[in-house]
This record gives C-alpha cells, sequence and structure tokens, in this order.
C-alpha cells in the first residue's frame, strides 16, 4: 500500500480526532497513531535509519491528503515530517544522538530569529524565546533558528543564520496557543534558559542558501538526492502543501454543505446556475494549485538527481510558484464562504473551524508571496536591486 493510500485509509480517523485535537490544543493520541500509520513523520527519514527515503511529490501528495481530513493534522504532517530530511544533513554523530536511541523520535521547531544564539567556543549558547513550533507537545526535541555572528562565503559575508538542535530537557513549552484556526497544532512557545548546545548540533542556513553545494557532512552517508535539494525551497513546499490540505478540506465540507442547502425561499441551492460556477472555478483553481506544488516537487527531485545546483533565479521561481499557489488556494476558500449564506457566521456552523484552518494555514511567514515575487521578478529582469529572501 503506498503512502498516499495509508493517508486515505487513515482519514476517517484523523477526521473523527479533529474537533477533540482542537479542544485539547494539540494532537489527540488517537491522531498521532493515524499519523504514525501513514509513515509521512518518517517519510523524508534517510532509508538507514528505517526511514521512508520519499520522493517529495509523493510526500508532498500525502500531506495534502490528510490535510483533507484534518488541516491540524495534515499541518503537523508537513512540518514535523520534514525535520528529519534536516536532521539528515547533519553529522553523523547528530544523528547518532537523535534517532540512536529511537529512530522515530520526532522533533518539532521553530526558525524564526527571535531568541538567541551566541556562537561560544565549543558549540553555541541558546537563550530566548522561539513561536509557533507545531506539534512540539507531541515531541521529544526542538529545532530553532537564529543569527550566530555573521559568516563569509565566496567573498561576501552575511548574518549566519543557525538552527541548533535541542533536548526536551534543554527547554519548556509555553501554552500560547490559543487561535481559531489549526488549534489541533499546538503551535506554542518555546523557551530557553541560557543552554550550552554542542557545535555539531548546529548548522548554518548559508551554506544551505548562499553556499548552496558546499558539501554538508550528512550527504556523506545519506547520498541521494533528495538531500540535496534546498532547504528554502523544500520547507516552502512542504508549508505549501499543508496549507492546500486545509483549502480542500474547506472544500470538501463546501461541497457537501452546499449539495442540500436551500434558499430561505426553499429552492436547492445545487440547482442555481451560479452556484455550479462556483464550483467549478473553486475546483479549478485547487486543481491547478497542486499540480503546481506537484510539479515543482518533482522538478527538485530531477534537478537534484542530476547533480545539478540550481541557480538563485530557479530557487526564487519554485518559492513564488507554490507559495503563490497556496495562496490562490487560500483566495479560493474565501470566495466560497463568501457565498455560504450569513449562517455560516456562526462559531458552530461545520464550515467555520474548516475555514478558520485554511486562513491559519495561508498565514505563515514563508507563504507571504509578495517579496518572493520580486524575488524572481527582479532576477529575471536583471534588475540589480533584489528582494532579500532566503533562497
Amino acid at each position: 500500500m503506498s503512502m498516499i493510500d495509508k493517508a486515505r485509509a487513515a482519514a476517517p480517523a484523523l477526521a473523527a480526532a479533529d474537533a477533540a485535537s482542537a479542544e485539547q490544543g494539540k494532537l489527540t493520541e488517537a491522531a498521532v497513531a493515524a499519523l504514525e500509520s501513514t509513515g509521512v513523520l518518517r517519510a523524508l527519514q534517510p532509508a538507514r535509519w528505517g526511514g521512508g527515503e520519499a520522493h517529495l511529490a509523493e510526500y508532498a501528495d500525502t500531506v495534502i491528503e490528510i490535510g483533507r481530513a484534518s488541516a491540524s493534522a495534515g499541518w503537523v504532517a508537513s512540518v514535523v515530517g520534514v525535520h528529519p530530511w534536516q536532521i539528515a544533513l547533519f553529522p553523523e554523530e547528530t544523528q547518532k544522538e537523535v534517532w540512536g536511541d529511537d529512530p522515530g523520535r520526532r522533533i518539532a521547531s521553530s526558525y524564526t530569529p527571535t531568541g538567541r544564539i551566541e556562537k561560544v567556543p565549543g558549540g553555541y549558547r541558546v537563550s530566548g524565546r522561539w513561536s509557533f513550533s507545531s506539534g512540539s507537545g507531541i515531541c521529544s526535541g526542538v529545532i530553532l533558528g537564529g543569527i550566530a555572528g555573521r559568516r563569509e562565503v565566496n567573498g561576501t559575508e552575511y548574518p549566519d543564520f543557525t538552527s541548533v538542535i535541542l533536548d526536551e530537557a534543554d527547554y519548556r513549552i509555553e501554552d500560547t496557543w490559543n487561535v481559531a484556526g489549526l488549534r489541533g497544532t499546538g503551535s506554542n512557545d518555546i523557551v530557553v534558559d541560557g543552554v550550552l548546545v554542542p557545535e555539531h548540533r548546529g548548522q548554518s542556513h548559508v551554506h544551505y542558501t548562499h553556499g548552496l553545494g558546499t558539501p554538508l557532512p550528512g550527504q556523506e552517508l545519506n547520498d541521494g538526492p533528495l538531500y540535496r535539494t534546498p532547504w528554502a525551497v523544500t520547507f516552502n513546499l512542504i508549508i505549501a502543501a499543508g496549507a492546500l490540505g486545509a483549502c480542500l478540506g474547506f472544500y470538501d465540507q463546501w461541497v457537501t454543505e452546499t449539495r442540500a442547502r436551500r434558499t430561505n425561499y426553499g429552492q436547492l441551492l445545487r440547482e442555481e446556475p451560479v452556484v455550479q460556477d462556483h464550483l467549478a472555478e473553486a475546483a479549478w483553481q485547487l486543481d491547478a494549485a497542486v499540480l503546481k506544488v506537484r510539479r515543482t516537487a518533482s522538478e527538485l527531485m530531477e534537478h537534484a538527481e542530476r547533480g545539478g545546483i540550481p541557480s538563485p533565479e530557479q530557487r526564487a521561481f519554485w518559492r513564488w510558484d507554490v507559495a503563490r499557489s497556496a495562496n490562490a488556494a487560500v483566495d479560493t476558500v474565501q470566495e466560497l464562504m463568501r457565498v455560504s449564506s450569513g449562517r455560516s457566521a456562526f462559531v458552530d456552523h461545520p464550515l467555520q473551524t474548516r475555514f478558520q484552518d485554511a486562513i491559519a494555514a495561508g498565514s505563515h511567514a514563508f507563504l507571504f508571496d509578495d517579496p518572493l515575487a520580486k524575488a524572481w521578478g527582479g532576477r529575471h529582469l536583471g534588475a540589480e536591486k533584489l528582494a532579500e529572501v532566503h533562497l
């Protein structure tokens, strides 16, 4: 059975657990078990650690399928599920520390550099607060991002954006996730009080971006094409997949509601040509968004298989394309909600939760597509002043 088929088989359990996950502010044990049954949380882990080492397109399709059943589960699948891919780039010593006792160990993250990561002899001093750590309540470690000074690559100096991996004893989770959408993700704050992280548990994103192609320690043994795709594009892709799952879940619910809904005058809405037109347009937009994300995933893997290093312009286009696709999907959800009658404003309406999930997913910083449009458009036109984004 393929991973996507497993996701479809798990969909009823995920959907049934969604409300309880939202109520408790993190995925229920039943939801986690259903996710584990699909293999998605280990899909991007190296095969030598028992992972799936899956194609990015299969992974994205699986995340979307899970998100249709439960937006929160799909979001956690996308975010927590991508971390084994990054951990595979770290030294073997780090991989053994993370997976040696439990290859299925789950790791959360928060990359926005709101906390402090200071380079010190032997490693990094980590302190401060990081927000939006999705799935942190079902994980036993976290990847945090910060600026650890500056680093030179090819004669140019850049802020040294760095990821560090912490064990659960090194931080605490503060329950701050009082939100309208994606409530079951438990995207709480991570607080760290001056922990020393060994050097082998840190890795510079400058090598992922400005120095793309720089040999990374983990690639010596994890030498498949999956681990040569660019970090920023891969991360953008999985976030877009999480958002698309939420949008398709709303679409499915809208179709179910509209088939039986009547106007105040007793007419069946399904018989109205204008309603049929809204449905057709929404289906087209959502299908186009999924196809674009799938195309990007395939192109990423094909490029990695050839062993080339994609240009900044190509990476900018990939990021723009998947982010714009996710935004188009969210726009489609908003248009369908607009024609869903005034009753959809009630908090207990079947569409309301799905709507809030889609809006929350589309609000992720990596899906803010204006600077990505400029990053690609400027390069394509040969402009000198370019938008600063991770590529």
